[in-house]
């Protein structure tokens, strides 16, 4: 996991430590938003109108974060009006890399790039901080709207519903509170909660980390006794955030981050509601375990220095859920 520093490329992984162990996730630069009408969103600035054909998404198979804005552009009828270019699982010296010699990965069949920081670069020559996916690029434009999951998924929730004629909704207004305190919570010990227990670098730091992702593992557990989603009835935001997390867990997660102290499917309630969500329609497509457990392994030396990839538990999704 490299970075860029004003445009030159750095192979340089994250700094513990001068956080005592800690792994801090560095904040998204790229802040714009997709509209109906090419107002501006929240944050960023205007001219981003939702188009047939004008956005191209970069994303890896392997990253759970990139994985959210896939499972929304299938969700909300997407995948012909945005177009895909999929990275390589392996990310060395060079970061992500649009290398073919894996099955999946496409290439970047927008310009023919041979690296991920490439496309940063086209947006901002002088550009310093991580190279990470998604990236949603506008090709009418050219550069990068947004390099922001969680805002990535919402314009795609909600800006194309003219183009596609698909409404449903899964930010509602009458839920964005319970949503925004679950996501919240969900965010900070569980999606990236495996994150800081997988990456620190001193016992204090695992142990700040791991702790709280199992006793919130307990607690969505519990929500899910009796409600049949995060929210309730409805398929929310919260649930497709979580989900990405829950997919690698057993897979990744489990032993690659020492988050061992159970696994998914101890956990009877968030086992079932994994493989409902997986089961859900076009969702199983964009669920690729290859690029997952090979990423991981083989990229992330500081964790596991020899690049072993392990055999793994079958873990079958497809197996009935008993949630209906």
């Amino acid at each position: 996991m490299g970075l860029l520093v004003d445009g030159e490329w750095r192979d340089k992984w994250y700094d513990t430590e001068s956080t005592g162990g800690k792994f801090e996730r560095s904040t998204s630069k790229f802040r714009n938003w997709v509209t109906a009408d090419g107002s501006a969103g929240p944050s960023g600035k205007s001219g981003f109108q939702s188009q047939s054909g004008r956005y191209h998404l970069y994303v890896s198979y392997a990253c759970p974060w990139a994985h959210r804005a896939l499972i929304f552009r299938a969700l909300k009828d997407l995948t012909d009006h945005i177009s895909v270019s999929v990275v390589h699982p392996d990310m060395m010296e060079d970061g992500w890399t649009f290398a073919t010699d894996f099955e999946g990965a496409t290439g970047d069949t927008l310009f023919g790039s041979n690296f991920l920081r490439d496309i940063y670069i086209k947006a901002d020559p002088n550009f310093t901080g991580r190279v990470t996916v998604p990236v949603l690029w506008d090709k009418a434009q050219s550069t990068i709207v947004s390099n922001e999951s969680a805002e990535i998924i919402r314009m795609f929730n909600s800006a194309f519903n003219e183009i596609t004629g698909n409404t449903d909704d899964y930010w509602p207004t009458d839920l964005r509170e319970q949503i925004a305190d679950i996501n919240e919570r969900v965010y900070e010990t569980v999606n990236n909660g495996v994150y800081k227990a997988g990456f620190a670098t001193s016992q204090d730091a695992y142990d700040d980390a791991v702790h709280p992702l199992f006793d919130s593992l307990t607690w969505l557990e519990s929500i899910l006794e009796n409600n049949r989603f995060l929210a309730g009835d409805k398929l929310t935001e919260a649930d497709w955030r979580l989900f990405t997390t829950l997919a690698r867990f057993d897979l990744v997660y489990h032993t690659h981050f020492k988050c061992n102290h159970k696994r998914l499917i101890d956990h009877p309630n968030l086992w079932a509601y994994t493989r409902q969500l997986y089961q859900h329609a076009d969702i199983a497509e964009t669920v690729h375990f290859d690029h997952i457990v090979r990423h991981y392994h083989f990229s992330q030396t500081t964790v596991n220095p020899h690049q072993i990839i392990p055999i793994n538990p079958t873990v079958d999704f497809t197996a009935p859920h008993g949630r209906d």
